[in-house]
């Protein structure tokens, strides 16, 4: 397993290096730059802008510009915002904690509830039950997150007043202890559940088929002829052996984490990594834009390894390592 571990770290340099060379390449040949974004609105000479631009680097040749941000890359520097004015591995991690929060509990509610929807109805095939399913499916599948968002807050939070609209806490409040948990409970529901709902009509499907498939397979009939009851069966052989696309997807998506709530975050202002990301794009803030991805690259290909690790661990028969 160590051997595997150390491949699949060797094989993701690589991938590391594609990630930050198309990345770097798209940024900077996209129009604007930091110095257009901060000074345009000021009475600044087109010699004071090229001065500017001077000074941070920014005129320099591409491949000049790619060359020293490796380099600072090799030394564990992912860089300086220039529009926030501060490292951008201290901004990260700043707003990690957030978004961490806000995908995590909407994915691990996704993934749960989906799972117990798919696999009940795959158990109750062909009933009222199963339709059901099946329809919430496609229309959490199908509904765009900024819409169900907006649709929550205007219901829930504008009218109801059950939500609040927006951020991660009561703002010009000093809360502590239990309540400042309650309080970013209270304000994480509207999020998750925005979140949530995609992931859920996914794993809802995913573990509706992949239950199906299995349930039809030969051991499952001689389980049956075994005299074993059906929760013993649909629990400890159908579901077990059904679980393991969903932990594969579920990896994936885990490695997400810090890109797959942008939308959300931006329409609750929600102060994670993803509204980080939308307001670097705004602003062509070059560091902090390539930090971000960087530092997501790394992210999802551990994701991605923990994830390998896991099937094997719950089926034997997958042994990635020994190949």
């Amino acid at each position: 397993m160590s051997k595997y571990i150390a491949l699949r770290l060797l094989q993701s340099i690589p991938m590391l290096i594609a990630v930050v060379t198309l990345t770097f390449v798209l940024i900077h040949t996209a129009p604007g730059d930091p110095v257009t974004y901060m000074y345009a609105a000021f009475n600044v000479s087109q010699e004071e802008l090229q001065a500017l631009r001077e000074s941070l680097g920014l005129n320099d040749p591409l491949y000049v510009q790619f060359g020293r941000y490796v380099a600072r890359l090799f030394r564990g520097d992912l860089g300086f915002s220039y529009i926030n004015r501060g490292p951008v591995i201290g901004l990260i991690l700043e707003r990690l904690p957030a978004t961490l929060l806000l995908s995590g509990t909407g994915i691990l509610l996704a993934a749960i509830l989906g799972t117990l929807l798919g696999a009940l109805a795959a158990v109750k095939a062909r009933s009222l039950l199963d339709y059901f399913v099946s329809t919430i499916s496609i229309v959490g599948y199908c509904m765009p997150v900024f819409w169900l968002g907006i649709v929550l807050i205007l219901t829930l939070s504008l009218r109801l007043r059950w939500f609040p609209s927006m951020g991660i806490e009561t703002l010009r409040t000093q809360l502590s202890g239990l309540a400042a948990i309650r309080d970013v409970a209270w304000h994480l529901v509207l999020p998750a559940i925005t979140l949530g709902s995609y992931f859920l009509a996914e794993y809802a499907r995913l573990t509706r088929a992949s239950m199906l498939e299995v349930l039809g397979q030969d051991f499952i009939v001689t389980a049956r002829a075994k005299g074993l009851r059906n929760s013993a069966i649909y629990l400890r052989h159908a579901l077990r052996n059904s679980l393991l696309p969903v932990i594969a997807v579920l990896g994936v998506h885990v490695g997400m984490l810090l890109v797959s709530a942008t939308v959300t975050e931006t329409v609750f202002a929600w102060p994670g990594i993803g509204r980080l990301t939308y307001n670097a794009i705004l602003q062509r803030d070059y560091p902090l834009l390539m930090g971000v991805f960087v530092f997501v690259a790394w992210f999802v290909i551990l994701a991605n390894l923990v994830s390998d690790i896991a099937c094997a661990a719950l089926d034997p028969r997958i042994r990635y390592y020994e190949s």
